[in-house]
């Protein structure tokens, strides 16, 4: 009975077995012979209702009937089926995407999320794309060269809003003389959370463009570096620790990628600084500069092998004082070099409220209003 390619068919054999006419079946099972008729030509399915009433007739498994119910619809459905390849790359985009956040967010010019003609345009204008099957994080893109190829379509989303605001900021030209000038009189601002609000106006004399986006939910992200073109240099942040400590070491570490030119053939995304020693070259020094300008590496290494495990409070003060730098920053430092996150807690920093009044922002309930025009 396994070559029956619809129930119909397995109902005419078993009727032929037995010598009956499909009106005799329509007295034993007390139906009509329009609807064993219907039953048996495939304009009418056999349920599971149905199946089980055969299958106490003719002593037949009602799966087996309801199993070439199923292939038979399938593949009387496969004939008419018109394949439409924008489906994968709808389910891509919104597996990748948090399209949702990204509208209440306002970075999509989308009302409804039901509306998929107007979020498909505004997801490719937020990518700067003329389709949506050229967004680059989908596997056919021919266009892979703007971001990490590790990065995740998230982390990419936020670096083109990074990239959409920076585009309207205006700045002096860059200059790289400007911005090494400029380390002295950021190193001065370590000393209380409130001097970072002077950190957007000074790296913007310098040209260079400082933007504040609030992460995605799942991003990861700390910072980016990246370039509108080979002299104008973004820094992005997404202050994704309301720390001090995090601050500095993120904003000097995506500086020292400015600084050395980072960035140009593709941005610096940084995920999770700290939480692992990165191999690449340029990241490797963007971390040593970060650290060195935040606490001097050799003056917190000295501190923790002469005072661990106990790490008397006085000298940990004492050694902020002498450094010139918040208590915050040496607490971090001393945090992440001994894994000991326990340490020194009441003296970490709050610094958003301090620097966003005085920054460019996208997020924390605020919204930098362009590129939706």
């Amino acid at each position: 009975m396994t070559d029956y390619k619809t129930p119909g068919q397995l109902i005419e054999a078993l009727l032929a077995e037995r010598r009956w006419t499909q009106r005799v079946l329509a007295a034993v099972l007390n139906m009509s012979e329009s609807t064993i008729n219907k039953l048996i030509s495939g304009k009418q399915t056999v349920t599971a209702d149905v199946a089980l009433v055969l299958e106490e007739i003719f002593g037949v498994d009602a799966r087996q009937f309801l199993e070439l119910q199923q292939e038979y619809d399938l593949a009387r459905a496969t004939l008419v089926a018109r394949p439409d390849p924008m489906r994968a790359i709808r389910a891509e985009l919104f597996s990748g995407l948090p399209v949702a956040e990204m509208i209440k967010r306002r970075w999509l010019e989308a009302a409804d999320i039901k509306n998929m003609p107007a979020v498909e345009t505004a997801i490719a204008k937020f990518f700067d794309v003329p389709t949506i099957n050229d967004i680059e994080f989908l596997p056919h893109a021919a266009k892979k060269t703007n971001a990490n190829d590790k990065a995740t379509p998230i982390q990419l989303a936020w670096l083109y809003r990074v990239r959409q605001i920076a585009k309207e900021v205006l700045t002096p030209r860059y200059s790289e003389d400007r911005a090494r000038a400029s380390l002295p009189k950021l190193k001065s601002f370590l000393s209380a959370p409130e001097e970072a609000r002077h950190v957007p106006r000074l790296l913007m004399e310098c040209g260079i463009r400082l933007v504040f986006v609030e992460g995605l939910k799942g991003s990861k992200i700390d910072g980016a570096c990246l370039w509108l073109n080979d002299n104008s240099p973004v820094i992005g942040m997404s202050l994704r620790f309301d720390r001090m400590d995090n601050f500095w070491f993120v904003l000097r570490h995506e500086l020292e990628h400015v600084l050395q030119g980072h960035g140009k053939a593709r941005p610096m995304i940084d995920v999770e600084l700290g939480a692992e020693q990165s191999v690449e070259q340029e990241e490797i020094l963007a971390n040593k500069a970060a650290s060195d300008f935040c606490v001097p590496t050799a003056r917190i290494d000295s501190f923790i092998a002469r005072k661990a495990p106990l790490f008397p409070e006085r000298d940990f003060l004492g050694l902020a004082k002498v450094l010139g730098v918040h208590p915050s920053l040496v607490a971090g430092q001393i945090q992440f070099k001994t894994g000991r996150y326990e340490l020194f807690r009441a003296h970490l920093a709050k610094i958003r409220n301090c620097v966003l009044p005085s920054a460019i922002v996208d997020g924390w309930g605020d919204f930098a209003p362009v590129g939706t025009h």
